[in-house]
């Protein structure tokens, strides 16, 4: 279940922003390379970014004790960092800035740049939860610190997080950098061993500026994901996502790139420039997942050992053991497994719309490989349901659909996820599409549980009765009585396919027939579905007047 935003560069005159967010010339050339671009994907887009913080993310930028920054130094070349601070260092005086109370060490090759002001990419993180959202805009010193005027905002996906619980040590003076134009073998075994990296990237224009500004993201996998080859290039594979391409985009237009592995147990940080190379094919990679391979030619290597205050450990974050008690086919892709704790006890609570990660091992991988899938059951039931799409490419669902029966065992971690309704009694709208049902699902189950009366309006789209999941559960919900309206749109229905029984309507969701609900001018629209879905209901949504603050949505991609 991956819930990726993409990053859309805002094509600048000057330095005004425009109003419309499009993909720039390389992002649309890896979409086509890729096999996924057209021409309706860019307008799509821009129902994911906005050129202001929601609520959710001011807050959540303030609550970090580190933020992942990309920029360039004096001649464009893109570095990443980490910019760490005491609680609340980062805040939000308003929707386009964020203040932050901080500054980098003189050894960091952005220090210089951030001093004299620049575009930049922000990553805020937190992995004890695997939320995460971006933004995009521009940075100069303000005081003691630095003010930041946004230009994009959006949420990302929580796919290949590896979750860990931060702590801080007291600060010491850290030993120099070391400075090299190679990876020594202390480096390689370092990147052996990552289960994470941060990857900078930026588009630029004639003379030496740039036209978009710069992007900081996240890369996880397995340990050993990110390889080093015998000429010591490293070679990271590009894993299925939400098909916009931001960060191979970037470097098809410029091929440099920043990267950084942290030492997540002594807060030693090794950032590395260098020059990439797309491959589309993933030549000579024995990794199933990996749809392209980077190639990264280095030519700088930094290393600063001890150069943070926060430590990480993942200790216990997955390692709660669960057992498969049912296991049920939902649709003819969907199946769902109920799961409760192998030693019995209370399962630790969850709101609807959250996710559980999920741990298993398979021969084809060297570890255990992680996945999180939305609890599409009620909050109040004494075990987990997860409700699994079956992907022909993925690794865990397939495994997950063909091998794990019931009375196994599997490793999962506690719940997380911030996708929530808010707690209001203002109507809801429940939107979803394909496998994207399964937190709302839980969202019906708490709405009819709480007895609260809040009106709900429950709308989903698929193909047709067979891959049409929870059709009779969700029908028995609406039978208690509660004030809940359901509308079913099948975008294929077959012959055999019952109109008015089966589903409600022929095609696919749109705009014009949520608001045709009438839910009113305070309804909470929750929205789930894949980025084109979701972006094209987002922008439908708003261009006719619906406060985009009561827009919520989550996404899904390809799955593994």
């Amino acid at each position: 279940m991956a819930r990726a935003r993409p990053r859309v560069v805002l094509q600048r005159s000057g330095d005004a922003p425009m109003d419309s967010p499009t993909f720039h010339a390389g992002e649309l050339e890896a979409q086509r390379r890729a096999g996924v671009g057209d021409v309706a994907a860019a307008a799509a887009a821009a129902g994911f970014i906005r050129d202001r913080m929601p609520e959710q993310h001011r807050a959540f930028f303030a609550s970090l004790p580190f933020l992942v920054i990309a920029s360039g130094d004096e001649t464009g070349q893109p570095w990443v960092s980490i910019m760490e601070g005491p609680e609340g260092f980062a805040t939000s005086p308003n929707p386009r800035q964020l203040r932050l109370a901080a500054s980098l060490d003189r050894a960091d090759p952005l220090a210089a740049t951030l001093a004299a002001g620049s575009e930049i990419g922000m990553l805020g993180i937190a992995l004890a939860s695997r939320r995460r959202n971006r933004l995009n805009g521009f940075i100069r010193p303000e005081g003691t610190g630095y003010v930041v005027h946004v230009h994009q905002s959006f949420g990302n996906c929580p796919q290949y997080i590896h979750a860990r619980e931060w702590r801080r040590v007291e600060a010491r003076q850290a030993p120099p950098a070391r400075l090299s134009d190679r990876l020594q073998p202390s480096h390689k075994a370092w990147i052996a061993a990552a289960d994470t990296l941060f990857i900078g990237s930026g588009v630029r224009a004639g003379g030496g500026r740039t036209a978009g500004g710069f992007d900081a993201s996240h890369r996880g996998g397995e340990p050993g994901f990110v390889q080093v080859a015998k000429d010591g290039s490293l070679q990271i594979p590009d894993y299925p996502g939400n098909n916009f391409f931001n960060t191979i985009g970037n470097l098809v237009r410029d091929p440099r790139v920043g990267l950084l592995f942290v030492s997540f147990e002594t807060g030693s940080l090794l950032q590395i420039a260098g020059r990439a190379r797309i491959d589309w094919g993933a030549a000579g990679s024995d990794d199933p997942q990996a749809r392209r391979m980077i190639r990264v030619a280095i030519d700088r290597v930094v290393e600063r050992p001890g150069a943070l205050s926060l430590r990480w450990r993942r200790d216990g974050l997955e390692a709660l053991k669960m057992t498969v008690i049912d296991k049920v086919v939902e649709s003819d892709a969907i199946t769902s497994f109920h799961l409760a704790p192998r030693e019995g006890g209370p399962l630790a609570p969850f709101q609807p719309g959250m996710h559980l990660p999920v741990a298993l091992t398979d021969p084809g991988q060297a570890g255990p490989v992680r996945r999180s899938y939305s609890l599409s059951g009620s909050p109040t039931a004494e075990h987990y349901r997860i409700s699994v799409k079956r992907e022909d490419r993925g690794t865990v669902s397939r495994v997950l659909h063909d091998e794990i029966a019931v009375g196994d065992t599997i490793m999962t971690g506690r719940p997380a996820g911030a996708f929530q309704a808010p707690s209001s009694n203002s109507p809801l709208v429940l939107v979803s599409a394909g496998v994207g049902v399964t937190p709302m699902l839980s969202m019906l189950h708490a709405a009819v549980e709480s007895g609260s009366g809040r009106p709900t309006r429950f709308v989903h789209g698929t193909r047709n009765r067979r891959s049409h999941a929870f059709a009779a559960e969700i029908d028995a919900l609406i039978a208690t009585g509660a004030p809940i309206e359901r509308l079913v749109y099948y975008s294929a229905p077959e012959a055999s396919d019952g109109p008015g029984v089966h589903f409600d309507k022929a095609g696919r969701i749109t705009a014009a027939d949520l608001i045709s609900l009438n839910a009113g001018a305070d309804a909470d629209y929750m929205l789930c579905g894949p980025e084109r879905f979701l972006a094209d209901i987002h922008a439908g949504l708003t261009a006719r007047g619906v406060d985009p603050g009561r827009i919520h949505f989550e996404t899904f991609g390809p799955g593994g």
